[in-house]
């Protein structure tokens, strides 16, 4: 296979070439009699470019026929390294825009690879291939759940959505803090709204369900493998309008609009970005939301599988008794998980002597992981491990996916290590994570969750 895609880009490159070659002469011939004509020229360092990229291909096309599939794919996987420092000399932004359209149309490494059987899990009677996933704020639109998801990634989540396309806060909005390996960010929910991403989820939706049906004989297995965009866990994440004054009403819209593409859904009210939607958090409010939200979920029409599992997304900032509120609502009301956590509006050593420090905004990224982890800890034991929890916050490593997962995590999630390390950076994850499960004795993610609680 490697060797008939390098011959097809050799192919492409030289039939470009003698057309280009062809034209060239042609529009000499065309010219006034008067004029001889005159044979196309290529300056020298075209020729020297030409001849560089020729033995590129030659000699890529040798290297990949001489390894296997797998080899390869981690060849692949590997080399996106090299675009790293390009995207670090663009805007935050810009650079955001341009990764999540290059996944959107595939130029992105696939994973051929399977992931070790030890990191394979089940929950919400859902199948993971691994508990490493992206967190919602990277694909915010729906727009490269394919390419991601065939990165590797066990899950993908999307959004936050709002019912109405808003455009977010005043750019920039976004900034690198590089050497702390943190980013702030006030995007204030920047979506082009859940109409045009329920185009986009249906869209993948039908051409899932097409992919299954044709697939020839599938095992059991195979059948009930990944969920409802393809061979990985899809889920979305809802979000209010900045000048909505009914909150409920909101996620509602997005419920009763999306819920039918997501293998589950995640309420957002944790975001430091959105006027007053953190106030959602408190008790009474949370418990009347979420009341509200399942009633929605609950009174649509669902098959076999039952509807899809619904999540709460809290912020790190909170005191004992708002994690006690939390869980309190949590446990009576049966919710299927929680996330923790959004992103903090606290400063950090060795972040707040970073004069970036002073923009306003979420923070994430390396200086979280601490903050975060104590938090789940926390809410792991509130919750006694009766409730499934996603650990967010501060990930850049297979070793730090564990200690969340020892924690009380069953799932966890990334978003700035991906935007600093790139693809490269989920086969090492979850290599190391098998590493460190293997090292102490674990036969699954399963055993390993809350071990540090016991």
């Amino acid at each position: 296979m490697a060797t008939r895609v390098a011959g097809k880009l050799f192919r492409d490159f030289m039939r470009q070439r003698v057309i280009s070659t062809s034209i060239g002469a042609s529009r000499h011939c065309s010219s006034a009699a008067t004029s001889a004509p005159k044979i196309p020229h290529f300056s020298k360092k075209g020729r020297l470019l030409t001849g560089a990229t020729i033995g590129l291909i030659i000699a890529g096309g040798a290297y990949v026929s001489t390894v296997d599939e797998a080899t390869f794919c981690g060849w692949l996987f590997s080399a996106t390294k090299l675009v790293n420092p390009f995207f670090a000399l663009l805007d935050a932004e810009v650079a955001h825009t341009l990764a999540v359209s290059a996944a959107a149309r595939g130029w992105v490494p696939r994973e051929k690879r399977p992931d070790p059987l030890i990191l394979g899990l089940e929950v919400w009677g859902r199948k993971f291939s691994n508990p490493i996933g992206l967190s919602a704020g990277f694909d915010k639109n729906a727009e490269a759940v394919e390419g991601l998801l065939g990165m590797g990634f066990g899950f993908v989540e999307v959004g936050s959505v709002t019912p109405v396309p808003q455009e977010g806060n005043p750019k920039p909005r976004i900034f690198r803090l590089r050497q702390e390996g943190a980013i702030i960010n006030r995007c204030g929910f920047n979506s082009e709204g859940i109409v045009a991403v329920a185009k986009r989820l249906g869209a993948q939706h039908g051409k899932r369900k097409l992919e299954t049906s044709s697939s020839s004989s599938p095992s059991s297995d195979e059948a009930n493998h990944g969920g409802k965009a393809g061979p990985g866990i899809l889920g979305v994440n809802l979000g209010k309008n900045k000048t909505s004054e009914d909150a409920a009403s909101d996620y509602v819209q997005g419920i009763h609009t999306l819920s039918q593409y997501a293998d589950y859904l995640v309420i957002n009210v944790s975001s430091p970005n959105t006027p007053g939607l953190r106030m959602l958090q408190g008790r009474k409010q949370l418990k009347d939301l979420v009341k509200k939200i399942q009633a929605a979920r609950d009174e649509m029409q669902w098959g076999e599988e039952g509807p899809p599992p619904l999540l709460v997304k809290i912020a790190p900032d909170l005191s004992k008794e708002d994690l006690e509120d939390i869980a309190a609502v949590a446990v009576t009301l049966r919710l299927d998980g929680l996330i923790i956590s959004n992103t903090t509006i606290s400063r950090p050593d060795p972040v707040n002597k970073n004069p970036v420090s002073a923009e306003s905004g979420g923070l994430s990224g390396k200086p979280l992981f601490n903050l975060s982890t104590n938090i789940l800890k926390e809410m792991y034991v509130l919750t006694r491990g009766k409730i499934p929890l996603i650990g967010c916050g501060g990930i850049s490593s297979g070793e730090d996916a564990y200690k969340k997962i020892r924690a009380g995590a069953t799932l966890v999630q990334l978003y700035t290590a991906f935007a600093y390390g790139g693809p490269a950076l989920i086969p090492q994850m979850k290599a190391e994570l098998a590493e460190c499960l293997e090292r102490d004795g674990f036969k699954s993610i399963h055993e390993a969750v809350g071990a540090d609680c016991r």
